[in-house]
């Protein structure tokens, strides 16, 4: 049986391969034909998935995409995006242009990342721990704490919470090597301590720490992890101004056998890939579709069906399909203080910085962890363990706490928690790790 499994396997992978040798995709960069967006169309033979993999590129290189259009019915796939750069302005970095064609053109290569498996997973440079769970405040605290006692330091991190579930993707190396965890007795360790600390009152859903193989993109795992979770069973959150939730309606097209799914909600970077790669991790595919977003309102329909070839049969999947698109949106809208932190990086960063949160009684709803030639570069959602709007008394006590760093505050406390608004400022929180940073902070429902 496995050796008949291992020739469909292989046999699949060079069907896949003549056909994409037959008709190779052609990517085409356009800087003329629009004044205010570079125009990129890609053409290819059509498989399930690629609709994602063209938008994943694309967003990981942080562009916004503006406008939208999609075709695959049958065996090609067309699509056309137009972008821009954050701020804004056409792309004109050769350097970017050059590696959307290396990544979506005849040469490109694209990856699978299917893998639904949580876990601790060896790389080649870093081990990558993926944890799920209840939320409550200190969590991220305690999981920092357990690996910097068992000498792993975080390299980087993404953290999300919705509807009291919290999933993060966290790569660590050993303290002293700085390389990959191999040893699975110490994998093993690490996967029993944080899920004794992950364990919460909810029994019907236990944490997941189990030891896995592969590597995935960062937020489609967190999409997935949350997915399996089913973080969706909940009514979008109810702290969400009537203007900021998502509308999204599923509705058949009887006479072509679609179903016409509508989504308006406010625009943010990277709400493409959130809902596309929902659509496809629910197995449903995308024949046709049309993504405005050059307002602050964003408009995207889609004519979808499942991959058996059927459109929502009944009632009770098309709520499910709506809830959960819902959940893909409100995902990585995160309420509360913004916390931008740049500083050296040294082992314990991560469990000191949110020791210190916890103790002033803030818990983080979002974090992201990254480090660069010793340098770190951590963001984080905090807001008040008991739900109340962070006091600027907090501030002062972190101040104290963290020594000589310069902190200033954007508006008034009751300003800022009106705010839906993302904050230009900045919060860099060096005074603690004793550099020369200065220190700003927002309050924002953050759409980034």
């Amino acid at each position: 049986m496995e050796a008949s499994v291992s020739y469909s396997s292989t046999m699949d992978d060079e069907y896949e391969k003549f056909i994409k040798r037959m008709n190779p995709p052609r990517v085409v960069v356009d800087n003329e034909s629009c004044k205010n967006a570079t125009v990129i169309q890609v053409d290819s033979a059509n498989k399930h998935g690629i609709l994602l993999e063209v938008v994943q590129v694309l967003t990981d290189l942080n562009l916004m995409i503006t406008k939208a259009y999609i075709c695959s019915d049958g065996g090609w796939f067309m699509d056309v995006f137009n972008v821009t750069d954050q701020h804004g302005n056409k792309i004109t970095d050769e350097g970017v242009l050059d590696y959307i064609q290396k990544s979506l053109g005849p040469d490109s290569c694209f990856a699978s990342s299917m893998r639904r498996s949580v876990g601790v997973v060896p790389a080649m440079d870093h081990t990558s721990i993926e944890l799920i769970g209840s939320d409550r405040p200190g969590l991220l605290s305690e999981v920092s704490a357990v690996l910097t006692n068992l000498k792993c330091n975080v390299v980087n991190a993404e953290v999300w919470t919705h509807n009291t579930r919290a999933a993060a993707v966290m790569r660590v190396t050993d303290e002293e090597t700085r390389a990959a965890i191999t040893d699975p007795q110490r994998l093993a360790l690490i996967n029993r301590l944080l899920c004794n600390v992950l364990k919460g009152s909810n029994k019907y859903r236990e944490p997941k720490t189990v030891v896995s193989h592969g590597l995935t993109h960062t937020d489609r795992r967190l999409h997935q992890m949350m997915f399996a979770d089913r973080d969706y069973e909940r009514s979008v959150d109810d702290s969400l101004d009537e203007k900021e939730r998502p509308n999204v309606n599923v509705v058949n097209w009887q006479d072509k056998d679609y179903s016409v799914v509508t989504i308006r909600c406010k625009d943010r970077p990277k709400l493409l890939f959130d809902i596309i790669c929902t659509l496809t991790d629910m197995q449903y595919v995308v024949f046709h579709g049309n993504v405005d977003a050059e307002g602050p309102q964003a408009y995207q329909e889609y004519c979808i069906r499942h991959v058996d070839g059927s459109p929502v049969k009944s009632d009770a999947e098309r709520e499910r399909v709506i809830h959960c698109l819902e959940a893909a949106i409100v995902r990585r809208v995160s309420e509360g203080l913004k916390l931008e932190l740049c500083t050296t990086d040294r082992v314990g960063l991560l469990s000191d910085v949110t020791r210190i949160f916890r103790e002033n009684s803030l818990t983080v709803t979002r974090a992201e962890v990254a480090t660069k030639e010793g340098k770190a570069f951590n963001t984080f959602y905090v807001r008040d363990s008991s739900g109340y709007p962070v006091d600027a008394k907090i501030i002062d006590s972190i101040r104290q706490t963290i020594g000589q760093t310069i902190l200033s505050v954007k508006g008034s406390p009751e300003e800022s928690n009106q705010s839906q608004q993302e904050s230009p400022t900045r919060f860099l929180f060096g005074g603690l790790f004793k550099s020369r940073s200065f220190v700003n902070f927002g309050l924002v429902r953050s759409y980034s």
